[in-house]
């Protein structure tokens, strides 16, 4: 029944625009009554996007069972449910991206809906980095980054008609995210609450003696891989200085 008022809503969509169809127009097309149609659906947005509370569920269930070691790909990974969802009816999604285009309720709303995918991500990596300072920080923007990338790659999808495969720029998006932020840190468990989720970055200068004379001194740093230049070379000038 869901699915049948569905699609009697969305034809009317299409045939009369959104404003102009009503209620009782969907329920008339569908062959059934007014409670019917609120058992399902609270309004007349929410005919337009009947899959994403089943795609909702379905992703909190996969964040659920991962098993915690790659939360960056894990949330990746449960944003390409939703591309799947779309993949699966391409011209229903083409249509319905058109029209929302069309109707501002509907981009408001639509809105809404990623809003509640990006909470959902950002929830489990807030499991996994920290629920205060820095890990509550990281996992926001990390959230925000799958959600853009994935929704990027989708939208070029949909401009296009639905041709192609989506998953190719969908991936090659989802991988610049991966790149940047799924890099190791110095936990993936919890953090305590009152430390720093941002790991210490040691620069070490170690002054070796080659000669009495001090002329063949070398200064050797051991520093973290990915330390900052900058403060590489300001430990080499104390320790020059110094000696």
């Amino acid at each position: 029944m869901r699915e049948v008022l569905a699609q009697a809503a969305f034809q009317l969509f299409l045939e009369r625009g959104f404003e102009r169809t009503t209620v009782d127009d969907i329920v008339a097309r569908a062959g059934v009554g007014r409670r019917s149609f609120f058992r399902y659906f609270p309004s007349k947005e929410d005919a337009v996007f009947p899959d994403h509370e089943r795609c909702l569920a379905e992703m909190t269930e996969f964040l659920a069972a991962a098993d915690g070691s790659d939360p960056v790909g894990a949330v990746s990974d449960a944003a390409r449910i939703v591309l799947r969802m779309y993949a699966a009816n391409p011209e229903f999604s083409v249509q319905r991206y058109r029209l929302t285009r069309e109707v501002p309720g509907l981009r408001t709303y639509e809105l809404s809906v990623v809003r509640r995918y990006e909470q959902t991500l950002a929830g489990h990596l807030r499991s996994r980095f920290g629920e205060d300072g820095d890990g509550a920080l990281r996992a926001e923007v990390v959230a925000a980054s799958v959600v853009a990338a994935h929704n990027n790659g989708l939208r070029l999808w949909l401009r296009s008609g639905g041709e192609g495969d989506p998953e190719v720029a969908v991936d090659h998006a989802l991988a610049l995210v991966r790149e940047v932020w799924g890099r190791p840190t110095a936990s993936t468990a919890p953090a305590d609450p009152g430390a720093s989720t941002v790991p210490a970055v040691p620069v070490v200068p170690l002054v070796v003696s080659g000669g009495g004379d001090g002329d063949g001194e070398v200064v050797v740093m051991v520093a973290r891989k990915g330390t900052p230049m900058w403060r590489v070379v300001q430990q080499i000038e104390a320790a020059v200085g110094e000696n």
